[in-house]
Order: C-alpha cells, then sequence, then structure tokens
C-alpha cells in the first residue's frame, strides 16, 4: 500500500473515485500479505498488486463493479483442482480482499493518511471487513486525534484504543470486537492497517559499496542516512537523491542518532579508527542487523580489538562480519545486493539456501504477528 499511495493520492485529490483492494487476511502460501493493494483509478489505470499475479484480473473486474454500486465487497481466492481454468492462486494459498470505493464524501481521512505516511508520521486506518457495523466504513487514527468513523461511538474508540498501540510496530491485521466495541465479543471485524515512519538504514563509509548499498536500502523502503568523516567522500551528488548525506565522525554521529529494533547498520569504513569505535557503540543500541565489511583477516583483527575495548561475546554475536550472503558477488552492486539478501534472510528468518534445496512453505508466517 504504501508504494502505490501517492498515485491514490492523486486520484483523490483531483476528485476521481477508484477502487481499492485490499488483502486483509491470508493462509498458507500466499503471495502477498495483509496490507497488500490494487487499486483502479481513473481511464482503468491499474496501480498496486494484491497476488503477484494471479487473480488481478478479477480483482480489477470486481473494483469497477465496487466503483459503479458504491457497495463494499469482500472476496475470497484459493486454490481449485476441480477446475483448471478457475480464477485462483496457482501457489496453493488463500486470500481475502476488501474492496470499497474511495471518495472525499466517502472517506474524509484518506487524504490526511496519505499526507501522514508521505511524512514518515504513524497513523493507522481502521476498516470494518464484517459484521453489523458498516462495510467499508473507516477510522484514520494517529498519537493524538482520529477521523472518520466505524459506525458507533464504542466500537471507534476501543478501535482508537488498540490503534494507538499499532504504528510504532507496523502491525497490519485484523481484530474483532462487539457492536459498540466490546473487547470479549466477535461480531464486527476490524482490519488495522498500521503505517510506522520506514525503518532506518544508516551506512557508513563514503565508498563505492555504499552508493550501491544505499540504493538498494533506499529501493526497499529505508530512510537511509550515509555517513563519513571525509567531506571530500560524503559528497551529495554521489547518492540518490533520497539519500541524506553527513559529514561527521561515524561513532560521534551515532551515539546521538536514535536507534530501534528495526535499524539496520552496515559498517563499510573497514578501517580500525572509524569502524572500532563506531561498532563499538552499535554493538551495544537496539539495532536489527549490523554488518561490518573487510576481509576475513579484517574481521578476527576487529573482533581482537573490540573484546579490548571491553565487548563481551553476547554483544559480539550481533556483529555480521564479513557482511552479506556468499553469492560470489564482485561489483559493488553484487555486493549491496548480497547484503541486502542477508537482511532480508535475517528480518524474515530465511536460511539464504537455494529454494530448490529446500521443501515446505516458501513464505513462512511473519513472526511479528
Amino acid at each position: 500500500m504504501r508504494e502505490i499511495l501517492p498515485a491514490l493520492g492523486e486520484w483523490y485529490a483531483a476528485g476521481a473515485p477508484f477502487g481499492l483492494a485490499t488483502v486483509v487476511a491470508v493462509s498458507r502460501s500466499a503471495p502477498r500479505g495483509p496490507g497488500a493493494a490494487l487499486a483502479v483509478g481513473p481511464g482503468d489505470e491499474v496501480v498496486g498488486s494484491v497476488s503477484g499475479g494471479c487473480v488481478e484480473g478479477a480483482v480489477f473486474e470486481l473494483a469497477q463493479e465496487v466503483v459503479a454500486s458504491g457497495e463494499a465487497r469482500l472476496a475470497t481466492f484459493g486454490y481449485s483442482d476441480e477446475d483448471a481454468f478457475a480464477v485462483g492462486l496457482t501457489c496453493g494459498g488463500e486470500i481475502t480482499l476488501l474492496v470499497r470505493r474511495v471518495t472525499a464524501a466517502e472517506d474524509p481521512s484518506f487524504g490526511p493518511v496519505v499526507e501522514s505516511v508521505g511524512a514518515g508520521r504513524p497513523v493507522t486506518s481502521a476498516t470494518v471487513i464484517d459484521g453489523p457495523a458498516p462495510r467499508g466504513a473507516t477510522l484514520a487514527v494517529w498519537p493524538d486525534t482520529a477521523s472518520g468513523t466505524l459506525g458507533s461511538t464504542g466500537l471507534d474508540a476501543a478501535v482508537a484504543a488498540d490503534a494507538r498501540g499499532e504504528p510504532a510496530q507496523g502491525a497490519t491485521g485484523q481484530r474483532h470486537y462487539g457492536p459498540d466495541g466490546e473487547r470479549r465479543e466477535d461480531a464486527v471485524t476490524v482490519f488495522l492497517h498500521s503505517f510506522a515512519p520506514p525503518p532506518r538504514m544508516l551506512v557508513f563509509g563514503a565508498i563505492d559499496y555504499a552508493a550501491a548499498v544505499a540504493r538498494i536500502g533506499d529501493f526497499l523502503g529505508y530512510r537511509v542516512t550515509v555517513c563519513d568523516a571525509r567531506p571530500v567522500f560524503a559528497t551529495p551528488k554521489r547518492f540518490p537523491a533520497a539519500v541524506e548525506v553527513i559529514v561527521d565522525w561515524p561513532h560521534r554521529y551515532l551515539r546521538d542518532t536514535p536507534t530501534d529494533d528495526r535499524t539496520v547498520l552496515c559498517v563499510l569504513t573497514h578501517d580500525p579508527k572509524f569502524d572500532v569505535p563506531l561498532l563499538e557503540e552499535a554493538l551495544r543500541r537496539p539495532a536489527a542487523y549490523i554488518g561490518a565489511m573487510g576481509s576475513r583477516l579484517t574481521h578476527d583483527e576487529r573482533l581482537r580489538r573490540l573484546r579490548e575495548a571491553g565487548l563481551d561475546a553476547a554483544e559480539l554475536s550481533r556483529l555480521r562480519s564479513p557482511v552479506g550472503l556468499d553469492l560470489g558477488a564482485r561489483t559493488p552492486e553484487e555486493v549491496a545486493v548480497s547484503v541486502a539478501a542477508e537482511i532480508v534472510a535475517l528480518r524474515w528468518g530465511g536460511s539464504g539456501v537455494p529454494l530448490t534445496a529446500t521443501t515446505g512453505v516458501i513464505h513462512p508466517p511473519d513472526p511479528s504477528r
């Protein structure tokens, strides 16, 4: 959804109704997770995807019907052995979609949600998908305010309270309530779609490998910052426009920069005067990934220096060094792919083994849900 919001914001601002299909539930080996979306706008323009191509044609037609009728629909697509030509998921999974029409009159908070996501402000969009409350009704919830209604004051209050606990982790999924927000009932099903600010990627060392890592980090949705103490290398023109470039000593910059359990740190300096004090700081703070570039000889020497600096075995075990997966990478771009692959594998619990050598589901359940 985050990727297609700019296009949806343009349609919305122009007053053009559009059909929005959002994945609200998945089972087994579904290709896209909850929150994935496809929209059909003016001139039958399509943005987004809900299944990677399996059922997009059927969803396109359904979205057209919903725009014409204004009635929100719930649709489930699965795999059918009986009819090889039936519209369904070839992967054998199942997805449930909520398809609704979006206009300024029907969803006045949609525009502010788009603006908040674009500005990196946390917001959660709650939508009724089933039950006695109006299907497709929406409530946008920010840390200090809310806009819209799900049909009752009690339901709005209960959902808003729950939604305010979601954006910090970016959690997205279903919640169940009574008609007036009773928490021990399940008459009303509400889909909470939380938009946390993008996670940060901090790249240290403004070398050619850093430019490649920064590009792929931006592509993966990170807010990327490159930091180097050498102003001759740390120049914005060497990096993508969306990347922030900082001239400062890496450890000093990190000391004054908040990190959390979604933050990725890539240490590409491979110079002891930079990376040892930097890693001493990094390994003692929250982060999802801490990787450092260098040869195995550099790695061994780095570990020795870090032990001398007082880091213990548990702290050192967080270091991914040498950085990246073994892909045989040579060029900066290939190395960036290997680093990105390691970050993705660590995030989702992947093995890094070729899928041809594995069995079972390809897309394991999201461990955060």
